[in-house]
């Protein structure tokens, strides 16, 4: 039977197409997905994000709990509210999940993680935790709600306890602030500026109604995908999983390897990787002649008889091209083909990241 969120009422009621996402009935559109993702890049959307966890872990010794769990270095969060991204990996340096903490106090820090890793990821933490005397506690007694687009700022902030509207206006990117049980934080998943709200159930439908009311839109899933894909961001369970390390799909950047004696999970296995040298890479992936680019297909290289694959793929409404993000050989760069139906269409290979701020990053096509 699939979970439901607080919002699924709502959804209902707007007539939203739903689909069956990680065993959770979530909306991939409501009436049109073009209209949804350019909401986002032009005014504001709200996507319910409440089949994602917030996971708060609590004891004197957290710090140097996560500082062994995650790849990235919690050290580097000195200032209450502060977030990192990071993987949390297996020992074999394969990623778990991917994920943000947020530093709150010495003694209280947040993970928010994936909803299709959720039960997997508390395991671990759990079994980990054990050793260092930390609580864990899985907050699924609060929603999650995304606001992004260049005006969501102006949308949420009125409609704030009058205790956090302050602070939420001066929030830089990657930090939060908490107000009893209600959370802001600016992060995002869609390239655009915005809030996450994280609040109880019943305030949280509240606040879906009231930004409705303001003229935000709702947006689903399909539209979260192509503006997250427009932003180069990866798709836990298709860019990357359990088989592949931090290294190869792009996220080098998260794993903080000094001090050099932080001996993280999976930190051995990564340096041995990094030694033998990597032997693929992520790339992104842009089309401009006709057709829609997909994860499955096949990319080719005139320089190397090994093909490279789409991991995601999709049109892009902001730039009117077809893009996605590939696995490909280490060597491979500039140009290639990739085969769609059995005919060879020329792509260009680009660094991830292909839209932010309502700005194109690909230069001429």
């Amino acid at each position: 039977m699939l979970k439901h969120t607080a919002l699924h009422p709502e959804h209902v009621r707007l007539g939203a197409r739903l689909v069956d996402f990680a065993g959770w009935d979530m909306p991939i559109q409501y009436a049109s997905q073009l209209d949804e993702h350019h909401a986002v890049r032009l005014s504001a959307g709200m996507f319910d994000v409440a089949h994602m966890s917030a996971v708060d872990l609590h004891g004197a010794r957290v710090r140097e709990f996560l500082r062994r769990l995650l790849a990235n270095d919690v050290a580097k969060l000195t200032v209450g509210g502060k977030a990192l991204y990071t993987c949390m990996l297996r020992d074999d340096g394969g990623v778990l999940d991917d994920l943000i903490v947020y530093f709150m106090d010495e003694s209280w820090f947040r993970l928010v993680v994936n909803a299709g890793t959720t039960d997997k990821d508390l395991a671990w933490i759990r079994r980990h935790a054990a050793d260092f005397g930390v609580d864990v506690h899985h907050r699924d007694d609060l929603g999650i709600l995304a606001v992004q687009g260049p005006e969501a700022r102006a949308k949420v902030e009125p409609l704030l306890p009058a205790a956090l509207r302050a602070a939420a206006g001066t929030l830089e990117n990657f930090q939060a602030a908490v107000d009893g049980d209600v959370f802001v934080a600016r992060t995002g998943y869609t390239g655009e500026g915005g809030f996450e709200l994280m609040l109880p159930h019943a305030a949280l439908i509240a606040l879906w109604k009231q930004l409705l009311d303001a003229g935000v839109k709702p947006c689903g899933l399909g539209a979260r995908d192509t503006l997250r894909l427009e932003a180069g961001m990866n798709l836990y369970g298709q860019d990357m999983d359990e088989s592949s390390s931090p290294l190869e799909v792009n996220l080098g950047w998260t794993v903080a390897w000094d001090p050099q004696d932080r001996d993280f999970v999976g930190r051995q296995d990564l340096l041995a990787q990094q030694k033998k040298g990597l032997v693929s890479k992520q790339v992104g992936v842009l089309m401009t002649e006709r057709g829609v680019l997909r994860a499955g297909q096949k990319i080719f290289f005139a320089d190397t008889d090994t093909p490279g694959v789409l991991t995601s793929g999709s049109f892009s409404p902001t730039l009117g091209y077809s893009i996605g993000l590939g696995r490909v050989p280490v060597t491979a760069s500039g140009r290639g083909e990739v085969d769609i139906r059995g005919k060879r269409k020329a792509v260009r290979l680009l660094k991830p990241g292909f839209v932010r701020d309502g700005r194109s990053l690909v230069g001429a096509v």
